[in-house]
């Protein structure tokens, strides 16, 4: 199956170069058929023009600010692969990321989006402590909604991978979305037509800026929110948030 990373961007001209670095490593050392499309999401500052310096990279310029903005800009540019891979321009791809992702959906047919953990890489140890203890949090909640009573499913934004005929099947993005709740919104409507998976094997590299600015009990407790709201309710509550850049 051919795979596209979709990749949205706003103003992250210093952290944009290692991303594509890692995606396009981690690309060659696996030889998989992949594309890399980057959606410069308004930005003001160098984002696009650092992308486009990368061969093999694909810049989409998506005027309207907001993250599902640009990750519904990135899916319309996917067209003619299988598998979209949504990650986001602060992370880090490890070596491996790929073949976990080939092995799982080769392993499971009905699988149609498989996501996992971050590894905040640049976190004091006592919080990356604390996010390890959400984790665990998430995986026990991920089970009980999948299995249990099978209102969904956990979709880390910013590492997850599905099936792009599945994706379109359900009515793409909801660009009534601005941040919060957009990765549960992919849980909840994908796992009505197949396997939505949360595995601890698929490690995404993260910085962990926003945690380390916000709080992490402050920051875990409005996603914690919006997951449950935007899985019983259908929307997320929150509808403001920051764009952290240091």
């Amino acid at each position: 199956m051919k795979l596209a990373f979709v990749i949205p961007a706003y103003n992250e001209e210093a952290l944009i170069g290692k991303c594509l670095a890692s995606v396009l490593a981690e690309i060659r050392r696996s030889g998989v058929p992949a594309d890399v499309i980057v959606v410069n999401n308004a930005s003001t500052d160098r984002t696009g023009e650092i992308a486009r310096s990368f061969d093999g990279v694909r810049v989409v310029d998506e005027p309207k600010k907001g993250l599902v903005n640009a990750r519904d800009a990135g899916f319309a540019a996917s067209e003619g692969y299988e598998l979209v891979a949504n990650i986001d321009s602060d992370t880090i791809v490890p070596e491996g990321w790929l073949d976990v992702v080939y092995r799982e959906f080769d392993k499971d047919p009905k699988l149609v989006c498989v996501s996992g953990p971050y590894i905040y890489y640049d976190m004091a140890a006592h919080n990356r402590f604390l996010v390890g203890m959400f984790y665990g949090l998430t995986y026990l909640i991920y089970l009980l909604n999948r299995f249990v009573l099978r209102v969904g499913s956990v979709v880390q934004g910013g590492n997850f991978v599905f099936k792009r005929a599945a994706w379109a099947a359900v009515g793409g993005y909801d660009r009534s979305i601005d941040f919060f709740g957009e990765d549960t919104d992919v849980a909840v409507r994908l796992s009505k037509v197949g396997g939505v998976k949360w595995t601890f094997a698929l490690k995404m590299k993260t910085s962990g800026r926003r945690l380390e600015k916000e709080g992490v009990f402050r920051t875990a407790g409005t996603y914690t929110l919006n997951f449950f709201w935007v899985t019983f309710r259908g929307k997320p509550v929150t509808k403001e948030y920051n764009d952290i850049r240091s």
